[in-house]
């Protein structure tokens, strides 16, 4: 029974990383600014292209506007990426373009930045003004101050330096966590951190030994089905107690993960690289310690197993167990405007009212 709950779960993970989600008709942009849930009126619509377009042909860096009804259930950072590469915002060799996406009745909204635009919009910069300028404005539904008073903020940042150190210290003062706080936090999650990182280990070391048992035929590659299945299910249970710590230890200490936002942004993807160096690592591992060894054949076997090999090494006893180890780890105007083809590299805050 336990078994089959893994069997069940695996499966069930393993759908929702290799499942392809339906094609998304993503809009193409022939207007620097594109008003699809009609949130502005005629005078606010033509004011913001003009002001936008003006920016452009001035610094010939492109802030664009895209407002949209429902995201239709797609995560507003792919929706927003999509977009944003689809119409290849900003310019190819500089990658300076901005996408503000607004989704009005999943009341979400995005900034999405290009590459050559992130040290001057990083991502605290775009979170910040999202949360203190454009979402208090669109919970009084005045959606149109809110994005207005958003790009003239962004057009400041770009524009001067002593903005933006401004705009750092305003957030500093903010955010700022006492120094013993941030100590005591990481020491505390550190903890965490080092009891998972040992109970991967231990796991997986036993997950390279199934290979090496594979390789030299003392373990049939059918009963090695269930415990590749078992030992994978382990190591991804174990994950969230290194991660978690991580991921608050980053926060508590306002460490810029601008450089990983893609991979962040792109769960599945990131999961999928996961397992594959996860499994492949595994299996250069166990091919190295059998050729250290030197006295070990390869040998392939399908249906036959050692069964002296398989009690010691597998067993509840045996110091490779699964089990033992698994258990103790649960502890501008429309004609002139198009993108230049730059392109974005995941970076931008998303925010909802």
């Amino acid at each position: 029974m336990i078994i089959s709950k893994y069997i069940y779960s695996f499966l069930f993970l393993l759908s929702s990383v290799f499942i392809v989600s339906a094609q998304t008709d993503y809009p193409i942009l022939n207007e620097i600014v594109t008003d699809q849930a009609q949130i502005f009126s005629k005078d606010q619509l033509v004011g913001l292209r003009d002001k936008l377009t003006k920016f452009e042909s001035e610094s010939t860096n492109q802030i664009v506007v895209l407002t949209i009804d429902n995201l239709h259930e797609e995560p507003i950072e792919t929706f927003a990426y999509e977009v944003f590469n689809k119409n290849n915002l900003g310019q190819i060799e500089k990658d300076n373009g901005l996408l503000i996406l607004f989704a009005k009745q999943d009341r979400k909204v995005r900034i999405e930045v290009g590459g050559g635009l992130e040290p001057y919009i990083t991502d605290a910069f775009a979170r910040r003004i999202i949360e203190t300028i454009m979402i208090p404005e669109f919970k009084n539904e005045d959606y149109y101050k809110g994005i207005d008073k958003a790009t003239d903020v962004v057009i400041g940042l770009i524009n001067t330096s002593d903005a933006r150190e401004e705009f750092r210290q305003q957030i500093e003062n903010e955010s700022k966590t006492p120094w013993f706080i941030k100590l005591i936090f990481t020491l505390f999650t550190s903890i965490f951190i080092s009891l998972g990182v040992y109970f991967f280990y231990k796991i997986y070391t036993n997950f390279i030994e199934i290979f090496r048992g594979i390789f030299i035929g003392k373990l049939g590659v059918a009963k090695s089905i269930l415990l590749i299945i078992s030992a994978t299910l382990s190591l991804l249970m174990i994950l969230p107690f290194i991660f978690m710590p991580m991921a608050g230890m980053v926060l508590i200490n306002e460490i810029d993960t601008s450089r990983f936002s893609f991979l962040i942004d792109n769960i599945q993807f990131t999961i999928i690289i996961f397992i594959s160096i996860l499994f492949g690592l595994a299996i250069v591992l166990a091919l190295l310690k059998i050729l250290i060894k030197g006295k070990e054949n390869f040998k392939l076997s399908f249906f036959n197993t050692d069964a002296k090999y398989y009690s010691k090494t597998f067993s509840s006893g045996g110091s490779h167990s699964i089990s033992s180890d698994s258990s103790s780890s649960s502890s501008s105007n429309s004609s002139s405007f198009s993108g230049g083809g730059g392109s974005s590299s995941g970076g931008g805050s998303s925010g909802s009212w």
